[in-house]
């Protein structure tokens, strides 16, 4: 997801509900069902309770504004857009029966199912969709319900339509007729700024949900108390909420798609991880994430289960500043580091060390990825780390390792396990390398504002660490969102900068722009592949680790697909069910 405080309360919270809830990709293969013979439970048993820990109440249930994990998966049980994902992360239908892409690629026209409805049986026209899309990105949403960050949610992710830009800065009042058209009740017409093979999974995201505006009519920015009434059209609605309390979902008798078995879903707020595992033991919650104090022993339990998700922990070196400037120092701080040793000793294997950019269980994922020395070893390459070293030094006129300027790596700080891998680089760079790192542990927010500050300067941070969770499935968002010409997160300068190397990561940049407009899937593939490659070889990411969510869950729950993206599709709600 974007750069906000997601990544570290993931993390530091890892009973999350939502940080797994309901899916992800089982390192043990299938969530297969069991050989006993299964008998399902009676209705008045078909419940699932689901803990949410260390956070007392949702963010917002608001799909304009929802940014953080618990109120995206909450959120997604009640809303639905035109298209959704299944269970292979791949494009499907939602709202939309069908639809096709015009001959230049910037024209989307959606067909939607007939005789749709919301949740409280108002029907759901064209009409809605637009408003929707086209509310999401009204100024006022922004700065009613989230004024703190107005440009990371809506406008960020539905950028791509034509003259959204101008509708969330205020100079035209609408893209309903503009961009956004409804030639009849069932119809949708999208414009869009430029090709982009992209726009589908983006759809995907929260922000382009469909929402009820009579509910908002009459309630405004309150309409997220009153979902019972309600307000969305996904499988789900609202029963109950209590605030910094509980939710309850039941099945949305208007589901435009088999309807969900379950009767109820809950989801419970818990102060910490040691009440939610002990609420587990004591049979009151269905899942829960397991601590590090009992991994050893939760690993040998039935019910335990292993997830990647679509979550890279990496480190990244600023082109502007020496001595990351040279390609060969950069590749060579990269096969100086031990991934397996630090997977094992620091995370407790609880991590899966890699050297991808895009991670295990994306679409596009490409097994055959090496490292830097061409090899896929993840324990290091101690000499050819030396030899890359002192043709980087020969190549800056230095003669020995006392010439490169101080290095200093910046990360989140109050993280021991952070503190514990940093310690650990260091200990290898030191070693190999026999170069000294400073640790520069600095608070999050301002991490952030330190390395937004990096872009296109040699006078901002050096050599940080940050992580980067998965969006939408497309490579475009691991990619070209990251190391594209201009791009915001494009803090390291890929690209931007004047080193030997300079014009081969610009031929890349124009690679991820060709391969986001590509229409044909296996040649789009194999483009962001071959450029994810260089990426990989020029250091733009130092990828260390792919973080996976380890948690039990009650088998008598089944029917759960596993998938990297930690979501359950909206349809997969009708094959999930309690057995006795």
């Amino acid at each position: 997801m974007f750069l906000n405080q997601k990544h570290f309360t993931i993390r530091l919270l890892p009973l999350t509900l939502c940080l797994l809830v309901l899916t992800a990709c089982n390192l043990l293969g299938e969530n297969n069902p069991p050989t006993r013979q299964l008998v399902k439970a009676p209705p008045d048993k078909q419940v699932y309770t689901l803990p949410e820990v260390g956070i007392t109440d949702f963010d917002t249930l608001d799909p304009a504004l929802a940014h953080d994990d618990p109120s995206i998966h909450a959120v997604q049980m009640i809303f639905t857009g035109l298209v959704q994902l299944d269970d292979h992360l791949q494009v499907s239908p939602a709202l939309a029966q069908t639809w096709e892409q015009s001959a230049d690629g910037l024209s989307w026209t959606f067909h939607l199912k007939p005789n749709l409805k919301f949740s409280d049986g108002a029907s759901l026209t064209s009409g809605d969709v637009a408003y929707s899309i086209d509310r999401a990105l009204q100024p006022a949403t922004q700065s009613a319900l989230q004024p703190a960050t107005p440009s990371m949610i809506s406008p960020l992710y539905l950028d791509i339509i034509k003259d959204s830009d101008q509708l969330w800065r205020g100079k035209i009042n609408t893209l309903v007729g503009d961009s956004i058209q409804t030639p009849d009740a069932n119809t949708v017409v999208i414009i869009i700024k430029k090709k982009a093979a992209y726009f589908l999974p983006m759809l995907t995201l929260p922000c382009a949900s469909v929402v009820e505006q009579s509910l908002i009519n009459k309630y405004g920015a309150k309409f997220t108390d009153h979902l019972d009434q309600g307000g969305g059209a996904g499988p789900f609605k609202v029963e109950k909420y209590t605030h910094q309390v509980s939710i309850s979902f039941v099945p949305n008798a208007n589901y435009s798609h088999a309807k969900p078995q379950l009767q109820r879903v809950i989801i419970a707020f818990y102060h910490s991880a040691n009440e939610t595992y002990k609420a587990y033991q004591d049979n009151k919650l269905d899942m829960t994430a397991t601590p590090i104090a009992t991994l050893a022993t939760d690993r040998t339990r039935k019910d335990f289960v292993q997830v990647p998700q679509l979550w890279t922990d990496y480190y990244t070196m600023n082109y502007l500043v020496k001595p990351f400037d040279n390609i060969h120092i950069r590749q060579a701080f990269a096969l100086a580091i031990d991934k397996n040793a630090i997977a094992k000793t620091v995370w407790h294997d609880t991590v899966l060390p890699t050297n991808h950019i895009m991670p295990q269980g994306m679409p596009g994922f490409n097994p055959q990825l090496t490292g830097p020395d061409g090899t896929q070893n993840l324990s290091g390459n101690t000499t050819k780390a030396q030899e890359l070293l002192q043709q980087g030094l020969q190549e800056e006129g230095w003669t020995n390792v006392t010439q490169i300027p101080p290095i200093t790596l910046t990360y989140i700080s109050d993280v021991p396990d952070f503190d514990n891998e940093v310690a650990a680089l260091i200990q290898d760079w030191k070693k190999v390398l026999n170069l000294t790192v400073s640790a520069n542990p600095i608070e999050y927010s301002t991490l952030l504002d330190k390395i937004s500050a990096t872009n296109n300067t040699s006078k901002g941070l050096q050599m940080w660490g940050l992580a980067w969770v998965g969006e939408y499935p497309d490579p475009q968002n691991w990619l070209t969102h990251q190391f594209g010409r201009g791009v915001p997160y494009n803090n390291m300068n890929y690209g931007q900068n004047s080193s030997a190397d300079a014009t081969q990561q610009q031929a890349i940049q124009q690679q991820l722009e060709n391969a986001d407009a590509e229409t044909q899937d296996n040649v789009r593939a194999q483009m962001y592949q071959q450029a994810e490659q260089q990426l990989v070889n020029d250091v733009a990411w130092l990828p260390m680790e792919q973080v996976t969510a380890t948690f039990l869950r009650d088998p008598n729950i089944v029917g759960i697909v596993e998938n990297a993206q930690g979501q359950t599709p909206p349809d997969d709600w009708a094959k999930i069910y309690r057995v006795q």
